[in-house]
C-alpha cells in the first residue's frame, strides 16, 4: 500500500488507472484541470492515451469514440463544461456506451465562482440529456479516498450496465489535500472492496434487446457482426426506426436495466436510524462530513437525531427513507434540490426541511442551531441572502 498527501484529483486519477482506464479526453476547467494534467502524464506509462480537446463537447465525443473502439474511457469537467456534454451524453446513454464522467461541482449558475464548492448539478446528473426515457447511475464521494474508490466502482458499473456513470464530486473534494492510500496488490484491492469488470465486445446481431438484462457486452465498432451505433431509436439490431413500439422497447431497457438491479448500485452510510430518531439529517458529498460531526455531537447531548448519506445518488435511494420523522436536507445550494427527492421518498406525515449554503460549508454551530429549532417544532426561517432555509 502506498500513502500520499495529495488532492482528490490525484486520487481520482489513481482510481481510473487501477480500473484499467486507457483513454482520457479533456479540456481544462477549474477545478478539474489537474485530472487532465495527471492523466496526460500517467496514461502513456500504462499504454494509454490522453487526448486534448478543443472544448468540453468535443472531449465527451472523443471519450465516446474511444469507448466504441473498445477502450475504457473517461472525461472530467465542472458545471459549465458538464452542461455542454448534454448531446453526447444522450448518444452514450441511448447507445449503451460504457464511459465514466467526473463532475467537480462549483458555485453557479453559469461560470459562478471557479474556486468555491457547490452542489448545483444534482438534477443535471439525473437528466444530463434531452428526451427522458432513461435512468442514470451517479456516485457521490465525500473524501479524496472515497473518490478513488468510487472511480474504480464507476468503471465497474459502466461495464456491467452498458451506460455512462457519473461521479458527482465538488471542489473541496477534488482540490483538497488528504491522506490517500493506493493499493498495490490484488489482496489490498480486495480489502478495499474494489470491483472490476473487463471490457468485452458484443458479437451481434441483436445489440439492443428489449430486456432488463445486464452484463451484456457493449458495441465495439470493428468487432462483431454489423455493429451499429446511432442516436436514433434503434431496432434490436441497431438500425434506425421511427415507430412507437420500438421506442417503448428501447425506453423499457434504458429504465429497467438500472431500476431492476438497484441492489448492485446502491451505496450509502447511515447513523442512528434504528432507535426511532425524531430528526434525520440527509447530506451527500463534503457537507456530509460537517453533518456527521454535528449529528454525533447532538447524540452526545441526548438528542434523538439520525443521518443518511446517499453515496449512490441516482437511482435515488428511496429504500433508506423508512422512518416517519422530521427530515432536514443539508446542501451546498440555495434553491434546494435533493430536498425535493427527500419530500418524495419520505413516508406520509413526515416533515421536510432544507438548509442550504453555497460556496462555503455549514458550520457545526449553524447545524446545531437548526437541529434545536426543528426538534422544538420551531420554524426554520429564511435569512435573506445570508442563508436559505425552508
Amino acid at each position: 500500500m502506498k500513502r500520499y498527501l495529495e488532492t482528490g484529483n490525484f486520487a481520482i486519477t489513481q482510481g481510473a488507472i487501477l480500473a484499467g482506464c486507457n483513454a482520457f479526453a479533456g479540456y481544462p476547467i477549474t477545478p478539474a484541470t489537474e485530472i487532465a494534467e495527471a492523466m496526460s502524464a500517467n496514461l502513456p506509462r500504462v499504454g494509454g492515451y490522453y487526448m486534448q480537446a478543443e472544448d468540453e463537447c468535443a472531449a465527451m465525443h472523443m471519450a465516446i469514440g474511444a469507448a466504441l473502439g473498445g477502450m475504457k474511457a473517461m472525461t472530467a469537467t465542472s458545471g459549465p463544461g458538464f452542461i455542454l456534454y448534454a448531446d453526447p451524453y444522450g448518444w452514450a446513454i441511448g447507445c449503451e456506451i460504457p464511459l465514466v464522467i467526473l463532475n467537480s461541482q462549483r458555485v453557479g449558475p453559469v461560470s459562478g465562482i471557479t474556486g468555491a464548492p457547490g452542489q448545483g448539478e444534482f438534477y443535471n446528473s439525473r437528466y444530463p440529456t434531452q428526451g427522458g426515457n432513461y435512468e442514470t447511475i451517479v456516485l457521490a464521494p465525500s473524501s479524496a479516498q472515497e473518490a478513488m474508490l468510487l472511480t474504480v466502482e464507476a468503471f465497474y458499473l459502466s461495464e456491467r450496465f452498458r451506460t455512462p456513470v457519473t461521479i458527482l464530486a465538488d471542489q473541496l473534494i477534488t482540490d483538497g489535500f488528504e491522506d490517500i492510500s493506493v493499493p498495490e496488490t490484488d489482496e489490498e484491492k480486495d480489502a478495499m472492496g474494489m470491483r472490476f469488470a473487463e471490457r468485452k465486445a458484443h458479437p451481434g446481431p441483436d445489440f439492443y434487446p428489449p430486456t432488463d438484462e445486464i452484463d451484456l457486452p457493449p458495441v465495439v465498432l470493428g468487432r462483431g457482426k454489423n455493429a451499429l451505433c446511432s442516436d436514433w431509436t434503434p431496432t434490436e439490431e441497431g438500425y434506425d426506426i421511427e415507430t412507437v413500439e420500438a421506442q417503448h422497447k428501447h425506453a423499457f431497457r434504458m429504465i429497467y436495466k438500472i431500476r431492476n438491479h438497484r441492489d448492485i448500485i446502491s451505496r450509502y452510510e447511515s447513523l442512528f436510524l434504528d432507535d426511532d430518531p425524531e430528526l434525520i439529517v440527509v447530506a451527500y458529498g463534503t457537507p456530509s462530513r460537517m453533518v456527521k460531526t454535528a449529528v454525533k455531537k447532538a447524540r452526545e447531548m441526548g438528542q434523538k437525531i439520525g443521518m443518511i448519506r446517499p453515496i449512490s445518488l441516482w437511482p435515488f435511494p428511496d429504500e433508506l427513507f423508512q422512518n416517519k420523522a422530521t427530515y432536514l436536507s443539508v446542501e451546498l445550494d440555495y434553491d434546494g434540490q435533493m430536498v425535493r427527492e427527500v419530500q418524495r421518498a419520505a413516508p406520509a406525515g413526515s416533515k421536510i426541511h432544507f438548509f442550504g449554503k453555497c460556496g462555503e460549508l455549514p458550520t457545526v454551530a449553524e447545524l446545531h442551531e437548526t437541529f434545536g429549532k426543528l426538534l422544538k417544532g420551531e420554524k426554520n426561517g429564511r435569512l435573506g441572502w445570508e442563508r436559505e432555509a425552508w
